[in-house]
């Protein structure tokens, strides 16, 4: 491979986490670099599992804090909570996705030209995390599609027809080569209005391209890339070029259960009941125990499966009056009055009952489960 370096973010949770085995297995000649973006208010659950993944993985993953100098042993959130005077984070101001997480990888991996490697699933309908960096490019080894929306945006623009057309004449020849440049000639449309299902879309048409050959796909994409400024278009060649693997939600946690690794603590399923009613609940996703995108079950298991870090939610909605890490306004201490409580447990049990035909056998898939849905940075 090139001086391009390959990066890949441990998030703390189960994509991230089965990624990194899964390309550390089927791609050795890849030297990936792996990091985890430490916000100092991860669940204990978290770090074992990056202990894990380094044993696993033999290398160390680099642990980011904070772009700013801090001191020894200060810990990264309550540095800027400090700095932004007390202003905490919520879905409509997220400064600590931002300044603990984009900001520090960003650093990390400097000006030089990088690949970055992010965990969305192939049954996942979602862009992860783009840099605004020229210099670092990101692949979903996980999908169909491994490129990302920038790249097709390029690709497939309707004034790149022609190239496309010459490039897939390259790889391609015969029957499906005529196959393949009657869906390039196509040219797709932008519906202003949303109602004409007549137009070929973009993401039809890269649907129908990916249905001729995955491969073909890639190597077309990473020749006009060559054009680009792209990192890759600095590389001969490309390992994940023929990569067909679609992985979905029970491939990952097979990986991470045959590797010996293991799931994340947090996504073991724990019984309570109400009513005489018994119900499973866990947690839905990695990063900070008072994460603003947790369901009201998963604060209600955090109160009952780890008190002290609930408490330690709750002081911190107590230091700024009118704050509540719900979007509804609804404080950590309502939450937990024994009638709330009792609520949100009998509406949970009512929604599982309408998961019940749920293929896999693991609770995330009862939950509302993409990982850290809402914060697309948080993979890193």
């Amino acid at each position: 491979m090139s001086k391009i370096k390959h990066v890949l973010g441990i998030s703390g949770g189960k994509d991230s986490a089965a990624l990194a085995i899964y390309l550390n297995s089927k791609y050795p000649e890849i030297d990936f670099v792996y990091y985890f973006c430490d916000t100092g208010k991860e669940l204990d659950e978290t770090y074992q599992l990056v202990e894990n993944l380094e044993i696993y993985l033999g290398k160390r993953i680099t642990k980011l804090t904070a772009k700013e100098p801090m001191q020894a042993g200060q810990n990264p959130f309550d540095f800027y909570y400090n700095a932004y005077r007390g202003y905490l984070p919520s879905s409509q101001a997220r400064w600590c996705t931002k300044k603990m997480k984009i900001e520090p990888f960003e650093e990390f991996v400097g000006n030089n030209p990088v690949v970055s490697y992010v965990g969305i699933r192939g049954d996942e309908d979602r862009e992860g995390y783009i840099s605004r960096k020229s210099n670092i490019q990101t692949i979903f080894p996980f999908r169909k599609n491994i490129w990302s929306e920038d790249v097709m945006n390029k690709v497939l623009d309707n004034e790149n027809i022609t190239v496309i057309a010459e490039l897939y004449s390259k790889q391609l020849t015969s029957s499906a080569l005529n196959r393949v440049i009657k869906v390039v000639l196509e040219p797709y449309e932008i519906d202003t209005n949303y109602k004409d299902v007549t137009k070929l879309n973009l993401k039809e048409k890269l649907n129908n391209l990916l249905n001729c050959g995955v491969p073909a796909f890639n190597k077309v994409v990473f020749n006009f890339l060559k054009s680009t400024n792209y990192p890759l278009a600095k590389e001969e060649d490309y390992a994940l070029l023929d990569n067909e693997d679609v992985l979905v939600r029970d491939d990952i946690f097979r990986v991470l259960e045959e590797s010996g690794v293991g799931i994340p603590g947090y996504y073991e399923k724990k019984v309570y009941e109400i009513n005489g009613e018994k119900g499973e609940y866990a947690r839905s996703r990695s990063g900070c125990y008072f994460c603003f995108f947790q369901q009201k079950i998963e604060w209600i298991w955090l109160y009952e499966q780890h008190l002290e870090l609930y408490k330690k939610a709750m002081k911190y909605e107590d230091k700024k009056e009118g704050f509540t890490w719900n979007s509804n306004q609804e404080s950590l201490k309502d939450l937990t009055h024994p009638n709330r409580m009792k609520q949100i447990k009998m509406e949970h049990l009512q929604r599982i009952g309408k998961e019940k035909s749920a293929k896999s056998k693991f609770l995330i898939d009862i939950l509302d489960d993409t990982e850290d849905k809402g914060c697309i940075a948080c993979f890193i």
